[in-house]
């Protein structure tokens, strides 16, 4: 009689998978559930997990039909995004092999297209050129709203960290991260642009220099402060993240010659904000772009701790600059010389 119901019980639990949806989903999705199983987890917390989140019902029974297919001693851990009503047989699969485990892939702050290229490439399988063909996207382009000459999404492919399916395509992973821009974007920024008469891509380009200004969070208003200043002034922006843009590397120092290069990214040569932004900036960097902090400062200067000091003045300017000469001397005498051997 026992064997009966433990029959009875198996076939009920097979019969209660639902639809069958294909696995693995991507966890942006609206309808998938991402859910994370950690390492030495037991079957127990497994399930109570997948409860929680409402991917199954009847503890019990998912239970006795999981140690059943031998889920209990080859449950993998990950992160794992399902549909609702996906079948218990589907959920039970994915977490014996790992199919479907998803994976992390983190952009920092301020780094620019080529870059998420080469990481793209080292860390989820993406061939850098696809990615650098994927981002000349033009109907992405177009639904940001970016002007028809601007070339590549440059500024628009949010840093945040991504928990996406392993081995996506280049233009999976562009899209996904356009639309984490999107997504970040608050409609109350869109009646601020109309206050200070810029588009959103003139916005998001001064953001992105202000993201590579800026070591120390609480100077971003500041800087974004001298930028309109200097803007509303009709001066040279004179921002050296542009001249480095230019130069395609990333130097240790700007050098004099260098902020001769031609480019209409050099704002040393061209007035106002250069075409496009130079890296991908975050909300934080947007937002200081939006309301810049309410001061009469038109010059800073960073000092070796990556702090700036701010200027109203050019006379003040050069007294900070020569303060902070003053800062990188110390920091060097204090450095013990080794003789030579």
């Amino acid at each position: 009689m026992l064997n009966v119901r433990w029959a009875v019980l198996c076939l009920v639990a097979l019969g209660c998978g639902g639809r069958r949806a294909p696995l693995p989903c991507d966890a942006a999705s609206a309808d998938c559930v991402a859910l994370t199983i950690p390492r030495g987890a037991t079957l127990s917390t497994a399930i109570d997990s997948l409860s929680a989140h409402d991917l199954i019902g009847r503890q019990f029974l998912f239970s006795l039909y999981a140690r059943v297919r031998g889920l209990g001693r080859d449950l993998k851990s990950g992160t794992y995004a399902f549909r609702q009503g996906t079948r218990w047989s589907d959920i039970i699969d994915a977490l014996k092999l790992g199919r479907g485990a998803l994976v992390r892939f983190t952009v920092r702050e301020g780094l620019r297209i080529v870059e998420i290229a080469d990481l793209a490439s080292q860390e989820l399988g993406v061939p850098r050129d696809s990615f650098l063909a994927a981002v000349h996207d033009t109907a992405i382009l177009e639904k940001l709203g970016a002007p028809p000459e601007t070339e590549t999404l440059e500024g628009y492919l949010y840093p945040t960290t991504y928990t996406i399916q392993p081995h996506p395509t280049a233009r999976q992973l562009v899209q996904a991260m356009t639309d984490e821009f999107r997504s970040h974007w608050s409609t109350a920024w869109d009646a601020r642009l109309d206050s200070l008469h810029l588009s959103r891509h003139q916005l998001v380009t001064l953001a992105s220099i202000i993201e590579s200004e800026v070591r120390y969070a609480p100077d971003r208003t500041y800087v974004s402060a001298v930028y309109h200043n200097r803007l509303d002034r009709g001066m040279m922006l004179q921002a050296d993240p542009t001249v480095i843009y230019a130069m395609g590397a990333r130097p240790r120092r700007v050098y004099e010659k260098n902020l001769l290069i031609r480019s209409p990214y050099n704002t040393y040569l061209h007035p106002g904000l250069p075409p496009g932004p130079i890296s991908q900036p975050d909300s934080a960097s947007i937002d200081a772009a939006l309301y810049p902090a309410p001061s009469p400062y038109i010059y800073f200067v960073a000092q070796p701790d990556g702090k700036h000091i701010f200027s109203a003045s050019y006379a003040e300017h050069l007294a900070a600059i020569r303060e902070v000469k003053e800062q990188v001397s110390e920091i060097r005498s204090a450095i013990p010389r080794h003789p030579e051997r």
